[in-house]
């Protein structure tokens, strides 16, 4: 993220721009539509003047409520996982996704059940910690095309590895219920 913007915030906005603090090196589909072209990615606090003129995309999203992990799973997550904004993490990932209809008609036991006893999604992500760190922002209920907002960042030593950490998720009975994923690389600029 951003390195003057904390982790913590409640409300980031990303906002595909020709200037920023990261230079957008890809944009890609993995599933649905995809997104504007657009050179940089500005990462920034909710309602920043400057972050919608003249944007190939506004994208906003907000830290909420734990929802999947447990609590052994997210004490786990906290002692092994590295800050955002650390130094040599120069390579980044936006991962915004949508899922679809049938997930969110489930309970929320049923889409725990899918998405860690089956899935594996939390173990699986914490075979790349401390080298990959992480943060999701929700938006289903901000009015946004995505779900979730998904943000890593990492050395640019370790972007094989986080091709691994996608692979093995994409992979899975969650990602079934995938129907819109973007997946944007980036590097600081």
């Amino acid at each position: 993220m951003q390195r003057d913007v904390s982790p913590i915030d409640n409300h980031i906005t990303f906002t595909g721009a020709g200037e920023g603090q990261w230079r957008i090196t890809s944009i890609a589909s993995i599933a649905g539509e995809t997104m504007p072209s657009s050179t940089h990615l500005k990462v920034g606090l909710k309602n920043v003047s400057e972050n919608a003129h003249g944007a190939a995309f506004v994208l906003n999203g907000r830290t909420s409520n734990i929802r999947y992990t447990t609590r052994a799973e997210l004490g786990d997550l906290q002692q092994k996982q590295s800050p955002l904004g650390r130094t040599g993490a120069r390579s980044a990932a936006l991962i915004p996704i949508k899922k679809s209809a049938q997930w969110w008609a489930m309970a929320q036991d049923e889409r725990r059940a899918i998405f860690e006893e089956q899935s594996r999604h939390t173990s699986t992500g914490m075979d790349y910690l401390p080298q990959i760190a992480r943060k999701l922002l929700h938006c289903r209920d901000l009015d946004e095309p995505f779900d979730f907002l998904t943000w890593f960042e990492f050395n640019p030593e370790h972007s094989h590895d986080f091709d691994r950490l996608l692979d093995r998720l994409r992979q899975t009975e969650e990602w079934k219920y995938v129907e819109r994923e973007v997946d944007l690389r980036l590097t600081i600029a």
